[in-house]
């Protein structure tokens, strides 16, 4: 059983939590984050921590109960630092382009790919043309985002090109000609 839910979440100065009856909205130095809760669940502040319950101790509250403590922790964290996602692009003549809130990927296709970015997720360059840096305060939109930009050309597992997260480790593959023997 999982003790998550049961731990409370401390706010740190400068972030403010508004709960209405099944709304959570959390405000901070770097923007405001809204989620609708589930009714079982319901959030108090008690000095300056958030304490979640459940109305009974089925399985499925407690697992609810984890879930929305790690859902309204991600967005405490968020708007108070904001989450990043590095992505590095391998393989000869590969190029990632940042222009504005578009990504132009260059991946081997026979035309460029423009990825449009959605509202609230930022993109900067941290080398000429291999890695980018997304920025957001929303984890989960920043993750789906990520994951859509690896989705335009995933990492191979022969010579490993493509584009892959940072400290992503990719299974290589030996080739054709070397399992003869």
């Amino acid at each position: 059983m999982s003790r998550i839910g049961n731990k409370p979440i401390s706010l740190p100065s400068g972030v403010k939590v508004d709960i209405k009856e099944s709304r959570v909205v959390v405000t901070g130095p770097k923007g405001k984050l809204e989620r609708e809760i589930r009714p079982e669940i319901s959030i108090k502040e008690e000095d300056g921590n958030l304490v979640l319950a459940t109305q009974d101790e089925s399985k499925k509250s407690m697992a609810m109960k984890g879930l929305t403590r790690s859902l309204v922790s991600n967005m405490v964290v968020g708007v108070e630092t904001g989450f990043q996602k590095k992505l590095i692009v391998e393989g000869v003549g590969y190029r990632v382009a940042v222009e504005g809130s578009s990504l132009t990927l260059n991946v081997g296709y026979s035309n460029p790919v423009n990825f449009k970015l959605p509202a609230g997720v930022s993109a900067t360059m941290v080398d000429k043309t291999s890695t980018v840096m997304l920025e957001s305060i929303d984890k989960e939109l920043l993750g789906l985002t990520a994951a859509k930009v690896r989705e335009i050309r995933k990492p191979e597992p022969y010579k490993g090109k493509g584009i892959r997260y940072e400290g992503e480790h990719i299974v290589r593959k030996v080739g054709k000609s070397a399992s003869k023997g």
